[in-house]
């Protein structure tokens, strides 16, 4: 059953309370689908400030999207569109997710827990709820394009460039793909918010949410310290000539490119460039030590029949970044070498390395290592 022709089939949306997945099921509901909105609870905020569901201030709300807030604003605009709406207690599961945030500080990493959310939770344990309960679809507010119209579905870009989220949906495999819809892809942030105000929506003006729902604060560290307190030990700082130069308290308080908070007095701005965990160090240099032209990828997965040649392409190393050229080497099945045409700034492991042709996304992988100029 294609998108086309099941607008009378029945899809879940995944409802987070916030203004994007409450439009992605109105006009879902529009179109002709029958709509179940399904909020994932996390376990993660129960200590949150409590609201009634759409009437607090949007500068007065938590950051994240795991609020009992959220949850009420969710079952609101469900009750509102006339929909189906459950809960479904995703807590341990959740739980599983930050573990693994911890350990991937620890390993001197800076990992994007919204890429795993979306593989296994969101497009996996949510989308396997979905099928049980007999949808033919799961759909989601995320700014993106399933382009259906060559065969096999496309992951692109959202046509908001600002808001595209396509460099973290690239875990969703081909398969699910199929089973897949964005209603909001070839949309704005300003129509959809037109929309919500067009549908007397209560949350029409809500703030955004924090990327990372589980850090509301982004104290980064204070989550790693709650799971792993045996991980922050004090160590040293060197400098690229490899003198001890300072103190640190802790490798989780300091990510690749980071200028702030270095605790030393170097004369003119200094970046961490690396993390060394077998010596507990931090190490770091001027700007131009972050340039890097070359990474490895591991846990890479394909959107496209994996390459056996190398390829050229464009690789986004993390949200924010403009995709640059770069020359693709497959290594072993799940691997990739990638040699930047120019080099980058602040290549960070643990980060994903995304893989465009124009705005098509071929796959992507976690950044191991880079190597710097």
């Amino acid at each position: 059953m294609s998108a086309l022709s099941a607008r009378t089939g029945k899809v879940v949306v995944a409802m987070s309370g916030g203004v994007d997945s409450s439009v992605a099921a109105a006009l879902l509901a529009e179109q002709g689908y029958e709509v179940i909105g399904l909020y994932m609870c996390t376990g993660v905020s129960e200590d949150a400030p409590q609201f009634e569901g759409g009437d607090a201030e949007p500068d007065k709300r938590p950051i994240g999207c795991c609020s009992p807030a959220d949850a009420a604003d969710a079952r609101a605009v469900a009750h509102q569109l006339g929909i189906g709406f459950y809960a479904i207690n995703f807590s341990r599961q959740f739980d599983g997710l930050i573990e693994h945030f911890a350990d991937e500080y620890l390993r001197g990493r800076t990992p994007n827990p919204c890429i795993l959310c979306n593989r296994d939770l969101k497009f996996g344990r949510l989308a396997d709820y979905g099928k049980a309960a007999g949808a033919d679809f799961i759909a989601t507010g995320h700014y993106a394009r399933i382009d259906r119209s060559h065969g096999m579905p496309r992951l692109r870009r959202g046509v908001d460039r600002a808001k595209d989220q396509s460099y973290v949906l690239f875990g969703i495999d081909r398969e699910q793909m199929e089973r897949t819809l964005f209603p909001l892809g070839e949309l704005t942030k300003q129509e959809v918010r037109a929309h919500a105000r067009r549908l007397g929506l209560k949350i029409s003006d809500k703030g955004e949410s924090q990327d990372i729902c589980f850090a509301p604060d982004r104290d980064y560290a204070r989550i790693v310290r709650e799971r792993r307190p045996e991980g922050f030990q004090e160590g040293p700082i060197f400098d690229e000539r490899g003198s001890e130069v300072g103190r640190h308290a802790g490798l989780a308080h300091f990510t690749v490119g980071q200028r702030r908070g270095l605790g030393v007095a170097m004369g003119k701005p200094y970046y961490v460039t690396a993390l060394d965990t077998t010596r507990n160090a931090v190490l770091i240099g001027p700007e131009e030590a972050l340039n890097s032209d070359y990474l490895e990828a591991s846990d890479v997965r394909w959107l496209i029949e994996g390459p056996t040649e190398p390829l050229q392409a464009s690789v986004q190393i993390r949200y924010t970044h403009a995709a640059a050229s770069a020359r693709i080497e497959p290594a072993e099945p799940d691997r990739v070498r990638v040699h930047f045409d120019t080099a980058q700034r602040a290549i960070t492991p643990g980060q994903a390395a995304v893989f465009y042709e124009d705005d098509v996304v071929l796959g992507g992988g976690v950044i191991e290592t880079s190597q710097r100029l």
